[in-house]
């Protein structure tokens, strides 16, 4: 190997290592903003002269997020990605549709305990973007989007036409249960609706 070719490994090292530090610097930052949001602390999002707690130079922070909406669109864009993943997950896992909603349903029911102590992070998120003033709709849309077409298209397999409306008591019954789940404390509400849900799916007809 010449001497060129090894100084090209080595570059090629070094930006690989540069690359791997810039990915973990903005994924700690984002999921710090993201308990920012989550905690109903909005307005306190980082201005520029200030260190995070997680150690990063606004200044490198601003490089990759111009501005305050950038960084609240990262924050969904990663949420929105997790629930495309656990989702396409399921969908590989199990071979129903009816398989895959209560493997869903399962899937927030082992949740209850967090739940129970911290609220659901997926509806928190929405609230608090939500009630911001000036914020668009559009912006968190994708959070629960997302969630509903892929049990809409899964009620749509199992041969219902009223698949969306399905798909919206699905997601509406977690969510209310979560919420009862946080104020009361009592992780069972989940778990008693998750097992409700289960028989419901079953029930199911075309």
């Amino acid at each position: 190997m010449g001497d060129d070719e090894a100084g090209g490994l080595a570059i090629g090292r070094e930006e690989h290592r540069q690359a791997t530090f810039e990915v973990g610097v903005v994924e700690r930052f984002r999921r710090q903003v993201e308990g920012i949001v989550v905690s109903g602390r909005v307005e306190r999002l980082p201005h520029r002269g200030r260190v995070l707690l997680c150690g990063i130079e606004l200044g490198n922070v601003y490089y990759y997020f111009k501005t305050k909406d950038d960084i609240v669109a990262a924050v969904i864009e990663a949420r929105t990605e997790e629930i495309r993943s656990a989702t396409a997950a399921l969908q590989r896992r199990h071979g129903s549709p009816k398989a895959r909603l209560k493997a869903l349903v399962g899937l927030l029911a082992d949740a209850r305990d967090t739940v129970a102590d911290h609220g659901c992070p997926l509806g928190i998120l929405c609230a608090e973007l939500a009630n911001q003033p000036g914020q668009s709709p559009s912006l968190t849309a994708p959070l629960m989007q997302t969630l509903l077409d892929w049990a809409a298209q899964q009620f749509h397999a199992v041969g219902r036409r009223d698949a969306r409306d399905l798909a919206v008591e699905l997601v509406i019954a977690y969510e209310g249960s979560a919420v009862l789940t946080k104020a009361l404390a009592q992780p069972e509400i989940m778990a008693r609706e998750a097992r409700r849900l289960e028989k419901w799916i079953n029930a199911l007809q075309v």
